[in-house]
């Protein structure tokens, strides 16, 4: 028994060296498989023949075969890293054409910009000339505005928000009146008390007798009075100090306003453009189209004429159509202007009724 035994084992142990034997040949073959690269040109001197090299070559493309080859970890990161270099340049590109559209766009707008800045600027063709002239036919100051316009209706003697008060009514009272019938209702109202508490005390009926003749007295007495109770509760019995908030009262326009912001603060904001200055703008050419209102007259004058000019051209220009460039019948052959005024060319001098 122990016989049979030593003799099982023995066998036993044989078979497993055989076995390592066996494994350890075929790591060796795959081995050398994959580790054998020979050159076309082989020396003889190497004892190798080219037999054994094919079937050594054929052996390791067995192998091969057996076991596919597989992407490493890194050429995957390095395909991947490709991928969104890519990816990236091109939504770089895309950013980068949108900001070429829009930069194209905003040459645009300059250009456009540029060029509406470089348009020259519209001047009636002889306006100085026609100016000198005017200011020499009016040297003398003594037309109806000179003496008794809005600004000579204040109370000299009276506090200053009395006087700009008076100044307002006056400006209120002159709309489609002389200055002759202005001023007189002006003195009349002082002499009663031209306050706007005394105003806001005294009857309309009486406030009509004390403008009488004034055109429109009955509208003017309620503007008088729904003037006065808001300067009196909104603007602590003083006038407006701009030229909006004026035209925000009842009975006040633009040329109101201007002429108020003169006379009572002493600041000019515009032209103050009543029916001479319309006629007369109209007549010498100061406007570069004809023009239908008085408030158009204003900003077509107000686009060339020098601000310097703005607060002597109201009075001037109302004097000389007191006196010269008169609505019906004007003294052309007495004015300095008749030979560069386009009015004095026309052969219809004498406008009808309504027009300029």
């Amino acid at each position: 028994m122990r016989g049979r035994r030593a003799a099982g084992a023995a066998s036993a142990s044989a078979s497993v060296a055989d076995q390592d034997q066996n494994k350890h040949e075929g790591r060796t073959t795959r081995r050398s498989a994959k580790t054998v690269v020979l050159p076309c040109d082989v020396k003889a001197e190497n004892n190798v023949s080219v037999s054994s090299v094919k079937e050594d070559t054929a052996v390791s493309s067995s192998v091969e075969d057996v076991k596919p080859s597989l992407p490493s970890l890194a050429s995957r990161f390095k395909r991947a890293e490709k991928k969104k270099i890519s990816h990236r340049s091109q939504e770089e590109c895309s950013v980068d054409a949108k900001t070429n559209v829009k930069s194209q766009k905003r040459n645009k707008i300059v250009i456009e910009y540029e060029s509406a800045v470089k348009k020259e600027k519209w001047e009636p063709e002889n306006w100085i000339d026609t100016l000198h002239n005017i200011r020499e036919m009016r040297k003398s100051r003594d037309a109806p505005v000179d003496t008794m316009g809005c600004d000579k209706c204040m109370d000299d003697d009276a506090e200053p928000q009395v006087m700009r008060y008076q100044a307002l009514l006056s400006l209120m009272l002159s709309s489609q009146t002389k200055d002759v019938v202005t001023h007189a209702a002006m003195e009349r109202l002082r002499k009663h008390g031209c306050t706007i508490e005394n105003i806001l005390k005294t009857d309309d009926q009486i406030l009509e007798d004390l403008i009488h003749p004034v055109g429109f007295k009955k509208t003017k007495v309620k503007y008088i009075k729904r003037t006065s109770e808001i300067l009196r509760d909104q603007y602590n019995s003083d006038i407006p100090d701009t030229v909006e908030k004026l035209c925000g009262l009842p009975g006040v326009g633009p040329k109101m306003a201007h002429l108020c912001m003169q006379s009572g603060w002493g600041i000019v904001t515009g032209i103050g453009v009543d029916t001479h200055v319309h006629r007369i703008s109209n007549r010498i050419g100061w406007v570069p189209r004809p023009t239908k209102t008085p408030e158009e007259t204003r900003k077509a004058l107000e686009d060339w004429l020098p601000t310097d000019l703005w607060q002597e051209v109201n009075h001037l220009l109302v004097g000389f159509g007191q006196q010269i460039c008169r609505p019906v019948g004007p003294h052309c052959g007495t004015c300095s202007n008749s030979k560069i005024c386009p009015y004095a060319k026309s052969p219809t001098k004498s406008p009808r009724k309504g027009s300029m």
